[in-house]
């Protein structure tokens, strides 16, 4: 069934109202939740750390996009992993998935922020990704959605979840959530 646009800004709406936070100690409010985000990220820049983004497919361009507005309005050093030169050397040297989490292990220092963005949660590469954060004592942001007992949600220091598992509607969720960070950095 095909819905209208407006069915389907109604849906996005529901999407969105219905994102949940959680962090290691458990659930926080959404707005509880994008204030921690955004104090994260404040740190980083305020310490001259580094973000690092990463995504597949859809996600990476999300992950692209937040680099950019984390360079030209928050003026936090941010950097997308996807490079093409760079993620098939990876990938061909130590597999797939494994291919984020080596380049971190390499560049990541202990003040760094990682945002790992997969709609569904379950891609390994991006896990494997906030793993190898976690070891070099950086901070992890996820993002994902589909169900709600996704691997990626557990794993981050704070993690955003959208129900829906409809790729349109996750991507453009978290394009959306990422950018409502960046735009109060604008208002800082």
């Amino acid at each position: 069934m095909r819905l209208s646009l407006v069915e389907r800004v109604a849906a996005f709406q529901g999407v969105i109202s219905g994102c949940e936070v959680t962090c290691r100690e458990g659930s926080v409010d959404l707005e509880g939740g994008m204030a921690s985000a955004l104090q994260m990220l404040e740190q980083a820049r305020e310490r001259s750390a580094c973000v690092y983004v990463v995504g597949n497919g859809g996600s990476a361009s999300v992950a692209s996009h937040m680099v950019i507005d984390l360079l030209n309005v928050a003026k936090v050093r941010a950097f997308a992993l996807h490079d093409a030169s760079v993620m098939t050397c990876m990938a061909n040297d130590y597999g797939y998935d494994n291919a984020f989490a080596n380049i971190l292990a390499t560049v990541a220092r202990q003040e760094d922020v990682l945002i790992a963005i997969s709609s569904s949660g379950r891609s390994q590469n991006i896990r494997n990704a906030v793993a190898e954060m976690r070891k070099v004592g950086g901070k992890s942001m996820t993002l994902s959605g589909f169900a709600s007992d996704n691997p990626l949600r557990a794993l981050g220091d704070l993690n955003v979840w959208l129900e829906s598992d409809d790729y349109g509607y996750v991507e453009i969720g978290h394009q959306f959530v990422l950018h409502n960070l960046v735009d109060r950095f604008a208002a800082i």
